[in-house]
């Protein structure tokens, strides 16, 4: 299907995207990678009468450390910068890895950071990984900017505290801790998995861990975000408060894993009843935090 007719406008600079945005309101849409909006439009599920493309606004395509022991991601950065990013790989191993599970290579060298997480697809990979993190997302209008924690961006289905006027500029997330002595095992370990919708590529499941280890063992500190189980991804605490404090044994993770669906009402179609998923959801969220409990662990 052909989308209906729309006015194109192609702005350098982001205070020119912001007028713009400011300009049309609700008539107009902003364009990143486009895997999202492009398709829907092509279904007239969304038909703006003015598409601003922000795709060549260069100041908003990078990966760099915020000098505050976090590393900053631009929100036009592809999935493919991110998963070859060596800075990530040594300071974030978790965000290159939930980048190769997206899609497929032309998707990942075309999709953007900003663009996946503002559209907050309920089975998009990249909530799951923020949420894990405890991220926070840097939002711009011609009102000015402000940062906002991931547990408070994604509201429901398609929908985040992004305002009407506002453009997703940036990624703000910690770096996994290390010990300072190369002889010790690491005590931080962060992890991503997710079961692939067959024909699209989106998780059916997908379950982001990030595990502390204290110097006794157990675990200090755990964040795991779980995305495609329900209307939006979330962070799930009951998880996290199960575990903290006990040692990351196999029957503890069990334990922990068998809350992940706790007050959260399951997405059923084709692939995966909503009990069925719900059970997918605990045994993915087990398999993610040993996966980051061995990594902490140096093995």
């Amino acid at each position: 299907m052909i989308p209906q007719p729309f006015e194109y406008h192609v702005p350098k600079t982001l205070a020119e995207a912001s007028r713009l945005i400011a300009q049309f309101g609700a008539e107009g849409k902003v364009l990143a990678g486009g895997h999202s909006l492009v398709p829907m439009m092509k279904l007239r599920l969304a038909a703006p009468k003015h598409l601003i493309d922000i795709g060549r606004i260069t100041e908003l395509s990078y990966v760099r450390p915020d000098g505050d022991g976090k590393v900053e991601i631009g929100a036009l950065t592809t999935h493919f910068q991110i998963e070859s990013s060596e800075l990530l790989k040594a300071k974030c191993p978790l965000m290159p890895e939930a980048a190769r599970e997206i899609g497929d290579a032309q998707v990942r060298n075309k999709g953007t950071l900003g663009g996946s997480l503002a559209h907050a697809d309920p089975a998009a990979d990249w909530p799951a990984a923020v949420l894990a993190l405890d991220s926070e997302i840097r939002v711009a209008s011609s009102r000015g900017e402000r940062w906002i924690p991931a547990l408070d961006f994604f509201v429901d289905l398609m929908t985040t505290a992004l305002a009407a006027d506002e453009i997703l500029t940036a990624v703000r997330v910690p770096v996994l801790p290390m010990n300072v002595e190369p002889s010790q095992p690491p005590r931080a370990g962060d992890s991503y998995v997710k079961l692939h919708q067959p024909a699209s590529g989106f998780a059916i499941v997908g379950v982001a861990a990030r595990v502390l280890l204290a110097e006794d063992g157990t675990v200090a500190q755990v964040g795991v975000g779980i995305t495609g189980v329900g209307a939006k991804a979330y962070r799930a605490t009951a998880v996290e408060e199960a575990l903290k404090g006990k040692s990351p044994g196999s029957k503890h993770l069990e334990e922990a894993a068998s809350h992940a669906a706790d007050g959260v009402q399951a997405n059923a179609d084709l692939y995966a009843s909503a009990e069925y998923r719900a059970h997918l959801a605990r045994v993915y969220t087990r398999r993610a935090l040993e996966k980051a409990v061995e990594r902490a662990s140096g093995k």
